[in-house]
């Protein structure tokens, strides 16, 4: 579609996003009526949300707009998941300029389509105003299918530390694009385009799991906020975790010791969880570390003592993208 969105005017951008959507069982009322309606067959609903600003969570000149809605979509769905919850829903508050041409919101759209199809999820509503910086405002909804939540507050001293999905592969993409380059493409895709392991949620919970939480601000962050709503310490083995020749290969050429973006990297959406230590975990999950009992070392150390590199993302600190 060719023009701008003020040419389109709103109710014509409404029209042309929502024709671009998809639906499953679990909408019962979709886009066009005053809300939405979702079945919530468990009777209790996890909900998430996530702004994403132009300039600070995504440049148009690193990522496409099917990018953002793919990586927007992502992170919040990941929070459903890492909850123990199936994701079923999404909503959308988008902020444009009147000059941007409707292919962008359109191509946003099919992003955010597409992700939430790979979850089981579809968008169900939201709402588009006009503003002077591009802001994606995302709201993800599902459903614990008879599970108890998974929260952040539950590991218990000697619970083995799990995680699935990748960890430091956006890091190292956006290492890459910071200096203009585009390749590996693997990793400048996984910065581009998060895949959560969305089934592993439930799964987890299935499994008993006793904490968990999405990897996006870095693993070390993260695994401190279930450190410290637990009351417990959490030693992480670093030589349990795998890195991929490849990502040597991109922290030889920038200086960067590729552990950090492991540790720290965020925007990854791998899970980790912790579990009771006679658990059989699939062989998805990799045990990386261990619960402790609280003491006056740091939450979450790495090969017992203190991580003292800087690292984890912070929204009010450095600028991403």
């Amino acid at each position: 579609m060719k023009g701008t969105v003020g040419e389109l005017g709103e109710f014509g951008l409404i029209r042309e996003l929502t024709s671009r959507l998809t639906t499953t069982p679990a909408v019962r009322v979709g886009p066009g009526d005053d809300a939405a309606v979702v079945s919530a067959p468990d009777r209790r609903v996890v909900a998430s949300t996530d702004v994403l600003v132009e300039g600070r969570h995504f440049r148009r000149d690193w990522s496409t707009a099917y990018d953002v809605g793919r990586k927007a979509a992502a992170q919040n769905l990941a929070d459903i998941a890492a909850m123990g919850a199936v994701p079923t829903a999404l909503l959308l508050g988008l902020v444009v300029p009147a000059e941007l041409p409707v292919t962008w919101p359109s191509e946003l759209m099919d992003g955010l389509r597409d992700e939430c199809q790979v979850a089981g999820a579809a968008v169900v509503g939201g709402d588009v105003v006009r503003g002077d910086t591009i802001t994606v405002s995302i709201t993800a909804l599902g459903d614990l299918r008879n599970q108890e939540p998974v929260t952040r507050g539950g590991a218990q001293p000697g619970d083995i530390v799990a995680v699935t999905g990748w960890l430091g592969w956006s890091a190292a993409g956006h290492a890459v694009l910071s200096r203009g380059f585009r390749s590996p493409r693997a990793f400048v895709e996984a910065h581009r385009r998060p895949e959560p392991p969305y089934h592993a949620g439930p799964a987890a919970a299935g499994l008993g799991a006793t904490a968990m939480c999405d990897v996006s601000d870095g693993l070390i962050a993260d695994l401190g906020h279930i450190a410290e709503a637990s009351k417990v310490r959490i030693d992480v083995r670093s030589g349990a975790i795998d890195i991929p020749s490849q990502m040597n290969d991109i922290g030889q050429a920038v200086g960067v010791d590729p552990m950090q973006w492991v540790l720290t990297g965020g925007e990854d959406h791998a899970i980790v969880a912790t579990f009771p230590p006679d658990v059989k975990l699939p062989a998805r999950w990799k045990v990386i570390g261990e619960v402790l009992n609280p003491s006056a070392l740091p939450q979450v150390t790495v090969d017992g003592a203190p991580w003292t590199s800087q690292g984890g993302w912070d929204h009010f600190g450095d600028i991403e993208s």
